[in-house]
């Protein structure tokens, strides 16, 4: 078999190329128009046919000489609403407008993928179908409409990567079991009764109320749920009263909740209203809560991150393929895996040297380059490992 990492050098340059095109011209979910295109025009150059789905996605496939498995990969391609600060040449020409969380590497790194299986055709075994997928940044999320539109009938099994900053740059990370946390959004809204500040005795304190909702909430993880089960809930936001003379009537608080199954959701959420309630009950104010629950959680098939797993440490050793907690972050790649048996691998990319530090999501944040290669490689020889398998997964 010809040398999978000297190919993949070989397209590194493109790869690089089109991870700061997309970077320099990113788009929302829903409207990944122009990435759409030029994913498009990148297959199409490679001889692949590529279609339109789910909106703004695309998907395509690659048929190998060898009979053998049917396997999806998947890389999601919007971005997120927040103003780019990284300093490169590259940076974002679009105002509030950002990939800060990899996902132009991602889209990147699946073209990358198919230039170099295609360069291994006569070698690879069935058929690998590529999936670049809208909208994984919002709710509910492109995965859904992607099997909707029919981007799983036939496959066999699926695999995917998440470019990670808190991993060092030349190592993976790999969960055999839970991977991801499910990611949900709550609204409380708290009414009271306004007044003036200097007659509280007038008044039903909304923000009073608020304040010891947020303090009661934080007992729930502590006092409610298994130490050795994982959940997390957080207040990312109290709005209440705009003046320093009134008590505010209302106040609105924001939060997420994260979990792994749907037991510990329930009693999270249950014990949120039975807190709430007896709270605004002894303090005659009412309240209302919008639930916003987000996908199921990444859980891997432990024989399919075996064969990530072991892709990874012919890229990057043995010793540079971690085996990791889960983490609390959701991802909507659990919606594939609800059909279909998968597995999904962080690709490091900090790199304190050279200044990469911040984490996803912040107006600074970058990448490693080199992840591209380390991550496409990863990819190329799990998938060609998985489509060959003679096993049921």
């Amino acid at each position: 078999m010809r040398n999978i990492k000297d190919i993949v050098e070989k397209h590194y340059d493109s790869m690089v190329s089109l991870r700061r095109h997309f970077h320099t011209f990113p788009e929302l979910s829903a409207q990944e128009f122009n990435t759409q295109q030029k994913i498009m025009e990148e297959l199409t150059a490679l001889g692949l046919v590529p279609r339109k789905i789910a909106g703004t996605g695309v998907i395509a496939e690659l048929q190998g000489a060898l009979p053998g498995k049917t396997i999806a990969i998947r890389a999601d391609i919007d971005a997120l609403e927040l103003q780019d600060e990284c300093g490169k040449p590259y940076q974002s020409q679009r105002p509030g407008v950002c990939h800060a969380c990899g996902h132009d590497g991602h889209t990147a790194m699946l073209i990358g993928v198919a230039k170099t299986l295609l360069e291994l055709k006569d070698q690879l075994a069935g058929t690998i179908r590529f999936l670049f997928q809208p909208s994984e940044e919002s709710f509910p999320g492109g995965a859904l409409l992607m099997v909707q539109e029919g981007a799983l009938i036939g496959v066999d099994a699926i695999i995917g990567t998440h470019l990670w900053q808190s991993l060092t740059i030349g190592t993976s990370g790999i969960s055999y079991n839970r991977m991801m946390a499910s990611p949900d959004a709550f609204t409380i809204t708290i009414k009271g009764r306004g007044g003036h500040g200097s007659m509280p005795h007038q008044t039903v304190d909304a923000l009073l109320v608020g304040a010891q909702i947020v303090t009661a909430l934080h007992t729930i993880v502590s006092r409610n749920i298994d130490p050795l089960e994982q959940a997390v809930l957080s207040i990312g936001s109290f709005k209440s009263g705009d003046t320093f003379n009134i008590i505010p009537d209302t106040a609105i608080l924001i939060g997420t909740v994260r979990s792994f199954t749907m037991d510990i959701k329930k009693i999270v959420f249950d014990r949120m209203e039975q807190i709430i309630s007896g709270i605004c009950q002894a303090a005659g104010a009412t309240f209302h809560i919008d639930k916003l629950l987000g996908f199921p959680p990444v859980i891997n098939n432990p024989q399919i991150a075996k064969v990530f797993a072991s892709a990874s440490v012919e890229t990057l050793g043995m010793e540079n393929t971690l085996t990791i907690d889960p983490v609390m972050g959701g991802e909507d790649f659990s919606v594939y895996l609800e059909q279909v048996p998968g597995a999904f691998i962080f690709i490091g990319t900090g790199n304190a040297d050279k200044g990469i530090i911040y984490p996803q999501h912040h107006p600074k944040f970058d990448i490693d380059e080199k992840a591209l290669a380390y991550g496409t490689e990863t990819m190329v020889r799990a998938a060609m490992k998985l489509s060959s398998s003679k096993k049921n997964f």
